[in-house]
């Protein structure tokens, strides 16, 4: 469920509203366009923005302090207000008569006195009556045309930044020289393996790609955007890739490996398949193996290894996650998730969590990624994600890729880095057990 909002119109409504973020509660072409719909998903839920959208290109809406609910009266807000934007600019227009602010109404979408209905007796249609309550230029807020294309809700959640940070992370030059260095002369314990092969797992534009061209940016000196990245509603990963990353352009190749497929869709036949996991983990898909989510992969496919050696397998496997949708995470996709998590537990490897687009889910992050670690909002949503995914808080990493930035950028760097070194600690991890088992079983012998 993707917010239609664009990030300016985000920012936008947000920087009216203080240190806050917005969390999409309700979408109507997702939950339908009616009452029972928007009650289902909004009721007591608060303060809100309410957006609608009409296929004359108008943003416009409104806010309020008071959680919707079915009661049918009216509720005092003296904070309300109308809204509707002009280019990147938002136009407001307060309440006018604060105790009839908003109303509860059963048949409808968010209901602002009776000046501005969304969602209006079920229907996808604007009822507009600017006077009394709130008076606004209807050609203005909604250019006079009252067909909606798209109704969203969201809840206005207030982030603050604690005195102490949750992590400790040293933001300094020799931090992130210190963490490349560590990087390149990294060598797995199995003297057969030569690269530690990390595997990408998410959704669809969680950012599984977009953390490979962080990374290989960090290492060539410069942003670059050799995987296919991007948003899209279906995956625009359809291969099983390996990526390795080179240290500059000409340099000598890392001791690790980012191993990338489709991403994961909550529909059946629709995105990675997950009885592909297995013959994943194993080793057994080449790279360039092109999927098929409507048929899992078989061993006699083109390229398929039949006997793959350990350098092949999978040695840590990375979760990776929005965090601007962890608390709408569809339920079929969280238990696809909950499978994939079952085969990789049977398989006995080690496995983390990536949590992207930490910038976009938190204000005082996206004004200096510094803050990730003074942010309670980030802090709840690294529980939520360890709640929901049933791994330690310790093995949640937050990071930002680059997706819009021209240069590099030292505190991303450094959070990117971070990341890559916890992978290649949990990597060590499965060559430890693995080395463990050998000796018991020659001791045995």
């Amino acid at each position: 469920m993707n917010s239609k909002l664009t990030r300016s119109q985000h920012k936008t409504i947000c920087s009216q509203l203080g240190r806050v973020k917005l969390q999409l509660l309700y979408k109507a072409s997702t939950h339908g366009f009616t009452g029972a719909a928007f009650h289902q998903r909004c009721d007591n839920h608060s303060p809100t923005v309410s957006v609608g959208y009409n296929a004359s290109g108008f943003v416009f809406g409104g806010y309020t302090k008071q959680p919707f609910s079915l009661s049918g009266q009216y509720a005092h807000d003296d904070r309300a207000f109308l809204f509707t934007f002009s280019g990147e600019k938002l136009i407001k227009y307060p309440v006018a008569t604060p105790g009839n602010a908003v109303r509860m109404i059963a048949n409808a979408g968010p209901y602002f006195g009776e000046a501005l209905v969304l969602v209006n007796g079920s229907k996808a249609v604007v009822h507009s009556n600017p006077g009394q309550y709130y008076n606004f230029p209807p050609a203005e807020m909604h250019g006079n045309n009252l067909n909606l294309t798209e109704c969203e809700v969201y809840e206005v959640e207030e982030t603050t930044e604690l005195e102490k940070p949750w992590r400790t992370v040293i933001w300094e030059p020799e931090k992130r020289h210190e963490l490349i260095e560590s990087i390149k002369a990294y060598k797995p314990t199995v003297d057969s393996v030569s690269q530690a092969r990390i595997l990408l797992i998410g959704s669809v534009g969680a950012g599984k790609s977009s953390f490979f061209n962080s990374i290989n940016s960090v290492f060539r000196g410069h942003v670059t955007g050799q995987a296919m990245a991007g948003s899209s509603t279906t995956s625009l990963t359809t291969q099983f890739r390996t990526y390795s990353v080179k240290n500059g352009r000409e340099g000598k190749t890392l001791p690790i490996v980012l191993c990338d497929t489709m991403g994961l869709e909550e529909n059946i036949g629709a995105g990675l398949d997950v009885d592909d996991i297995i013959p994943i983990l194993k080793g057994h898909l080449p790279n360039h193996y092109q999927f098929n989510p409507s048929a899992p992969l078989h061993s006699g496919a083109h390229g398929y290894r039949k006997t793959p050696a350990l350098n092949d397998k999978i040695h840590c496997v990375v979760y990776v996650i929005d965090a601007c949708k962890i608390s709408i995470m569809a339920t079929k996709l969280e238990e696809k998730l909950a499978v994939i998590r079952r085969k990789v537990n049977l398989m006995g490897i080690p496995q983390l969590v990536l949590m992207t687009k930490v910038d976009e889910a938190c204000p005082s992050v996206a004004q200096d990624v510094r803050n990730i670690y003074r942010s309670s909002y980030i802090k709840k949503m690294v529980q939520e994600v360890s709640d929901r995914l049933g791994v330690p808080l310790s093995r949640v990493i937050p990071v930002k890729n680059y997706s819009e930035q021209l240069e590099l950028d030292m505190n991303c760097d450094i959070l990117l880095l971070t990341a890559v070194t916890q992978m290649l600690r949990f990597a060590d991890n499965y060559f430890d057990e693995l080395s463990d088992q050998f000796s018991s079983t020659e001791t045995k012998e």
